[in-house]
């Protein structure tokens, strides 16, 4: 059955329906059943799909099924009586509907037709899809149905996994779990990691009694007492009381800090704060505070953006575009952010890395914009956050337990005004790195984009709610309404984004994985701190400025700087500081990169670039058969594998093990394409195009790819990105 989730029930079904896969001809389109259950459309068919070849499977979703929180609009539309409706949730449907469109979040745009189906039943469907998927509260989301089976049935699992686990998952022979620091012992492990020995977890908020958008841990310099603490929350906005999110070997500290609100009393608490902060530096190094509100965009330019980006991609007919492409990307203010939230990290890192002082980020609620920020930061200078299970945990503590709104920024009720894509920004920032320096991420551009798919399904908690007491309290009151007994657990568990065998076997999850990882020696170097790795980018210690605070007009950059955003009024101290930061990215980015250590972005036009692999894979026309970046990773996985290939029989040879041995561990390949044999000398499979794994080849109701200036143009461009490209690269 194609219904596997459990709890997931079908609410309407209709037959004889049409998918159309272009739109110029019907001669593609499938026949099937279009379901709607309280999880997702469905559509099932048994036709045969020769322009529809899928090649990777997500194993809570068939090939045509969208998620109901992945719905952005439906429109029904009547063509004999020229009528069409943006369906609501409780509205009615005065007519019978002979087309259903169907506009998801990740740009997909479906179609279905119902010239031969039954048309009450075609006005049923529709409907209850404007139903299910615009629900009107919370609790009515998938996962809580899901959850509720579960507590019910402890024997069932989805796909054999528990709920709420935070394992690593993303390959059957690892054991690593990513900490979900919901717990005292993950903030006192990262401490530890990152050697911050003058700071300590703090317990003040346990059963949320000082804030409720904080954790119920989190990590404050050792020198603030719990009293003080609870004195100084009532001034910030929200009561979130400064953050700290992670420390440099220098003894620099990354802290994220609301805004007082308390007039009267801000210079006091402000200056006991970064006292504080700074008794907590082992050179007693000033704190230098940027306060983001004012040199990064806001979310409601962002979210306009995001608009823009969104009807220049699924514009119909794409061709269209061409000529004005760059011009209309340009003005969709999209790429502009992403190269601001860089530069400004870019600049951040300097402070910390060069000047050896330690970062305040400060917003109003200090949620939406030092997310971003700090999440950015500790990518560019921590290795660990590079990994699969560093990346991970830099979520759950930045994002997840820091109390970013994803209910509401990713808008689940369809009923937000304020909705902002800031994670897909952030994803699509640290893309940008990947793109810049592919070897020093152990993921793909794979694993960001289906990153970003997962905050679109329901079933998982991690991305469901503002907060972490949103979840405990609406979890709990759920429980009570459906009699779960709860015993000691804080609200229920919800099954965790992070178990990645919930979505995909093990051979796609190869596809997560960068296939040569800083390779040192014929084998993988694993990421490891230390302070080596910085050691060739530290500079003096900086003179004590005033209140050891540096103000952020203090280092402003100059005019011409490509690295810092533009700002008037500049002093002839302020100049030298500029000169010396910009001497700084200068001297950076003439030596060879450590990949293991700091990486920094370049941020000039021709380096910021569209994220194709995200935006474009559902647009034929824009899809370039054996092109994109597939073509490099397949054959670098060839080449990963052949060396391990010979590793094996290098292996073998020395200790005489027998075949079935090699055999064994042949199976047991850490590449998605495979080498086959040292002899094997095939070029990539036909089913290979930029827009893999996530597109099949052929169309996905748009108009049909042949004939299209762009597809002749692109006819004679079998490869995108060739060897010889690839051996000319830096």
């Amino acid at each position: 059955s194609p219904f596997s989730v459990l709890g997931e029930i079908v609410v309407n079904e209709v037959n004889f329906v049409r998918k159309c896969i272009a739109t110029d001809t019907s001669q593609y389109d499938l026949w099937g059943k279009l379901v709607c259950t309280n999880f997702k459309i469905s559509f099932i068919t048994d036709d045969p799909m020769p322009l529809q070849k899928f090649h990777y499977k997500n194993l809570l979703l068939g090939e045509h099924d969208v998620p109901l929180t992945c719905i952005e609009q439906i429109v029904t539309v009547n063509d004999t009586k020229r009528k069409q409706k943006v369906l609501g949730p409780n509205q009615k449907l005065k007519f019978n509907p002979t087309e259903l469109i169907i506009y998801c979040k990740d740009f997909r745009i479906v179609r279905f037709r119902f010239d031969e189906a039954g048309p009450e039943s075609a006005k049923k469907v529709c409907l209850a899809i404007a139903h299910y998927s615009q629900p009107t509260d919370l609790q009515l989301l998938f996962a809580f149905e899901y959850v509720g089976e579960i507590y019910h049935n402890p024997a069932k699992k989805v796909n054999g996994i528990d709920p709420g686990g935070g394992g690593g998952g993303i390959s059957s022979a690892s054991s690593q779990q990513t900490p979900l620091f919901e717990t005292y012992s993950d903030w006192d492990r990262e401490i530890k990691r990152t050697g911050a020995s003058e700071w300590r977890v703090c317990s003040v908020n346990e059963g949320y009694m000082i804030s409720t958008c904080l954790p119920e841990y989190f990590v404050v310099p050792s020198s603030l007492a719990d009293q003080d603490l609870k004195l100084y929350s009532y001034s910030f906005i929200g009561r979130r009381m400064p953050l700290w999110s992670w420390n440099h070997p220098n003894g620099s500290a990354l802290v994220r800090m609301a805004n007082i609100k308390d007039v009267l009393q801000q210079r006091r608490i402000d200056q006991r704060i970064c006292n504080a902060i700074t008794r907590s530096h082992p050179l007693r190094s000033d704190v230098y505070k940027s306060d983001l509100d004012k040199c990064l965009p806001n979310i409601q330019e962002i979210q306009a953006a995001h608009i823009k980006l969104k009807q220049l991609c699924v514009n119909e007919p794409f061709e269209e575009t061409e000529e004005k492409w760059l011009s209309s990307l340009e003005n969709t203010h999209w790429l502009e952010y992403i190269r601001s939230f860089l530069k400004h990290s870019a600049e951040l890192v300097y402070m910390m890395e060069c000047k050896h002082v330690s970062v305040v980020l400060q917003e109003e609620e200090g949620r939406d914009l030092s997310c971003l920020a700090a999440s950015l930061i500790q990518v560019m200078l921590d290795p660990y956050f590079r990994t699969i299970v560093g990346f991970q945990s830099l979520i759950q503590k930045e994002w997840v337990m820091a109390g970013y709104q994803f209910l509401d920024r990713c808008n689940h009720l369809k009923r937000s005004d304020k909705e902002s894509p800031l994670f897909l920004m952030f994803l699509d920032c640290v893309w940008q790195l990947l793109e810049q320096y592919p070897a020093a991420f152990e993921f793909s551009e794979v694993y960001l984009t289906v990153l970003y798919d997962s905050a679109r399904i329901s079933l998982f908690g991690t991305f469901l709610f503002n907060c972490p007491h949103q979840r405990v309290k609406e979890s709990t009151e759920f429980a009570i309404s459906k009699n779960i007994q709860l015993g000691d657990e804080k609200g229920l568990r919800f099954p965790c984004v992070w178990d990645w065998s919930l979505q995909f076997t093990s051979r796609d999850r190869l596809l997560f994985h960068n296939p040569a990882p800083c390779v040192q020696n014929g084998a993988v170097k694993t990421f490891k701190r230390s302070k080596k790795n910085y050691s060739s980018t530290l500079r003096g210690v900086p003179p004590a400025l005033k209140n050891g605070i540096i103000s952020e007009q203090e280092f402003l950059p100059r005019r011409n700087s490509l690295i810092l955003k533009l700002k008037p009024d500049f002093l002839q101290q302020t100049e030298t500081q500029s000169n010396n930061m910009e001497q700084f990215f200068r001297d950076w980015f003439a030596k060879p990169v450590d990949l293991h250590g700091l990486i920094l972005p370049r941020v000039s036009g021709t380096h910021i670039k569209l994220w194709k692999l995200c935006y474009f894979r559902w647009v034929p026309e824009a899809q370039i058969n054996h092109g994109g970046f597939i073509t490099a990773f397949h054959r670098v996985s060839l080449l990963a594998d052949e060396v391990d290939m010979l590793n094996r029989n290098l292996r073998q040879y020395k200790s005489n093990s027998s075949l079935q041995g090699n055999c064994l561990e042949l199976d047991q390949s850490r590449m998605y394409f495979r080498a086959g044999s040292l002899s094997d000398t095939s070029g990539a499979p036909d089913f290979l195009s930029s827009s893999f794994p996530f597109s099949p080849v052929g169309n996905l109701c748009r108009r049909s790819i042949l004939g299209t200036p762009l597809s002749k143009f692109l006819s004679g461009a079998k490869i995108w990105l060739s060897t010889e490209t690839l051996a000319n690269e830096d």
